[in-house]
């Protein structure tokens, strides 16, 4: 299985204080497969965790060691990225959220680690099917 990381949980598997530190743990331990992001969201997850130096390194670990795999934005994706924030303009989509989008694209997969539901029960993937979320 491939899934696909998404800004929250990532905050939540290091920052021990988030309310869905236990559940995103427990999800991570029964996880059997391969984690990807993006460096978008590694971006959002360091600035979120920027109250402790600590709490940073260990995100950066996570790749480091590799829990996931950063899969870096080409020029073609980015270009896909600014289309996916225009036709979602009324949520309105952040760049971090079109690059997960755009790596299921790419990745030809369904499932994405995330904690805002709210959005990726709303965005489509090619030929209209929706996302999987977890936990």
């Amino acid at each position: 299985m491939q899934a696909l990381m998404d800004t929250g949980p990532w905050v939540a598997l290091i920052d021990r204080s988030e309310s869905k530190h236990t559940e995103c743990v427990d999800w991570l331990r029964k996880f059997k497969g391969e984690l990807f992001s993006s460096e978008a969201v590694l971006t959002e997850v360091l600035y979120l965790l920027s109250f402790s130096s600590a709490a940073q390194l260990a995100a950066l670990d996570f790749v480091l060691r590799g829990a996931i795999t950063l899969v870096p934005s080409s020029v073609e994706s980015l270009r896909r990225v600014k289309r996916l924030m225009q036709k979602y303009s009324d949520l309105p989509m952040d760049f971090a959220d079109a690059t997960i989008v755009c790596l299921a694209q790419d990745l030809a997969t369904r499932d994405v680690v995330t904690l805002d539901k709210k959005h990726f029960n709303i965005y489509r993937l090619l030929r209209n099917r929706s996302f999987r979320t977890f936990p």
